[in-house]
C-alpha cells in the first residue's frame, strides 16, 4: 500500500498530563483506521512541546520532534518536516488554541499552523476546544488559520458555536474528543468486596489555579469540597476510597495531582493513594475497575465515562460543560451555580444513584460513536486526497 506521511502537531509522547497523552494515542488510533479505510499505510511524525518523561507512545512508524525556537527557524527543522509531510493533523494540545494563555504559547500555536498553510500542505485541525478568543490580533489570526485549514473539528457544541462565530466561512465540523478512542484493559468482573470509589484530585484546583486565589472563579471551594468528599466516603462502611492522579508535574507543584494526593493521604491514612501511572492506557485500565469516580481532570472523567464507570466531573472551564452537555449527561458539577455544600451533596447523591448514572452513560454511546465515525470518515477522504496530490 502507498505510504502516507502524517505530521501530528501539538501531540505528546511522554506528557505527565495523561489527558494530552490520551489525545495522542486516541488520534493515532483513529488516523490508523482512516488510513486503512483509504488503503494507505501511515507514517507519523509527532511534533510537540519539550518533554522529559519516559515515552509511552512509540512505534517503528513514529518519529518525534520537539518544538523550540531553533527548530522553528532552522531550514532543517520544522519547515523541513512540513515539506516531508503529506498532511498535518493539529490537535492544539486539546485546549491551547485560545488566547487565554501567554502570548508566547499562542505565537507557537499559530505559527505552526501558518507555516503549514503557507507551504501549501493540507491541514486538519483535529477535534479540540476552540477558543475562547476575546482580544486582537489573536482573534483575527485564529480566524485566518481556521479559514485556511482544510477542515476544522470542534469537540463539543460550545466549541462549535465559538468556531462558527470566529470563522463562519471555515469548513467546520463537530465531532467528539478523540480520547474516547483510547484503548484500555478491561479488568475482570468482581463479585463482592468493597465498593471502589475514585477521587481524581486536581493539584491545579487545590492550589487555586496557576495564579492561586481561585483563578477560575469557581462558586465552590474546591479544596473544601475534596476534603468533604474524603470525609464522607471514608466514613461509609464497605467503601474503599482511591486517590487517582492524572497529571504528574513534579517540577510544577501548583499543577501536580500526585503531590496533592500525597497531602490528602497524610491527612487521611485510610485513603488508598494509587502510584503515578506510567501511561494514559494504564490510568484508564485502573479507572475502568472502579465503581464510581469523581474528578476535575477532564480526561480522567472521560476515561471513566468511556469505560462505563459512573462519574461526576467537576468543571472549572467550559470544555467540561461543552463536552458533557453535548452528551446530554446531567451529572456535572458546574463551575458556576453550586456552592461547596451543594456540590458535595450533588456528588454524594450521584454516588447513591450510580446505577442511574450508568444508564445515562449508555445513552450517550451512540453520540460518541457517531462523532468518532464522522471524524474517521472525513480523515479517510482527506488522506485519499493528500495521497493523490
Amino acid at each position: 500500500m502507498t505510504t502516507l506521511r502524517i505530521g501530528l502537531l501539538w501531540h505528546s509522547v511522554a506528557a505527565g498530563n495523561l489527558g494530552v497523552g490520551a489525545l495522542t494515542i486516541g488520534n493515532i488510533a483513529l488516523a490508523r483506521a482512516a488510513a486503512a479505510r483509504a488503503g494507505l499505510t501511515p507514517q507519523f511524525t509527532i511534533i510537540g512541546a519539550r518533554e522529559t518523561g519516559t515515552p509511552y507512545v512509540t512505534g517503528s512508524d513514529i518519529a518525534v520532534r520537539t518544538i523550540t525556537g531553533r527548530y522553528m527557524i532552522a531550514p532543517s527543522g520544522y519547515r523541513a518536516d512540513v515539506a516531508a509531510s503529506d498532511i498535518l493533523l493539529d490537535i492544539g494540545a486539546g485546549d491551547s488554541f485560545a488566547d487565554i494563555y501567554p502570548d508566547k504559547r499562542f505565537a507557537y500555536i499559530f505559527m505552526t499552523k501558518a507555516l503549514a498553510i503557507l507551504a501549501g500542505k493540507p491541514l486538519v485541525l483535529s477535534p479540540q476546544t476552540i477558543g475562547p478568543f476575546s482580544r486582537q490580533p489573536h482573534t483575527a489570526m485564529a480566524a485566518w488559520a481556521c479559514r485556511r485549514a482544510d477542515v476544522v473539528f470542534a469537540r463539543d457544541p460550545l466549541s462549535m458555536a465559538a468556531l462558527q462565530a470566529l470563522a463562519p466561512d471555515a469548513d467546520a465540523r463537530q465531532a467528539i474528543d478523540v480520547a474516547f478512542a483510547l484503548p484500555y484493559d478491561r479488568p475482570a468482573r468482581r463479585s463482592g468486596g468493597p465498593i471502589k470509589v475514585g477521587i481524581n484530585v486536581s493539584g491545579l484546583l487545590m492550589h487555586g489555579g496557576y495564579a492561586g486565589n481561585n483563578q477560575y472563579g469557581l462558586d465552590f471551594d474546591y479544596a473544601a469540597l475534596t476534603r468533604a468528599l474524603v470525609t464522607a466516603f471514608t466514613a461509609m462502611p464497605g467503601v474503599e476510597v482511591h486517590l487517582v492522579p492524572h497529571v504528574m508535574a513534579p517540577g510544577l507543584p501548583s499543577d501536580d495531582d500526585g503531590a496533592a494526593a500525597d497531602r490528602l493521604k497524610a491527612e487521611s491514612p485510610a485513603l488508598v493513594r494509587h502510584p503515578d501511572f506510567a501511561s494514559p492506557v494504564a490510568a484508564k485500565s485502573f479507572i475502568a475497575g472502579l465503581d464510581f469516580l469523581t474528578g476535575a481532570r477532564m480526561h480522567a472523567t472521560i476515561a471513566a465515562y468511556s469505560a462505563g464507570v459512573p462519574v461526576v466531573p467537576i468543571s472549572y472551564s467550559r470544555k467540561f460543560e461543552g463536552l458533557y452537555r453535548g452528551l446530554d449527561y446531567p451529572w456535572l458539577v458546574t463551575a458556576k451555580g453550586m456552592d461547596t455544600g451543594a456540590a458535595t451533596a450533588f456528588i454524594l447523591d450521584a454516588f447513591a444513584r450510580r446505577a442511574e448514572l450508568a444508564k445515562d452513560i449508555a445513552r450517550g454511546a451512540p453520540v460518541i460513536a457517531a462523532g468518532l465515525e464522522s471524524y474517521i470518515g472525513e480523515l479517510a477522504a482527506q488522506f485519499a486526497a493528500a495521497a493523490a496530490r
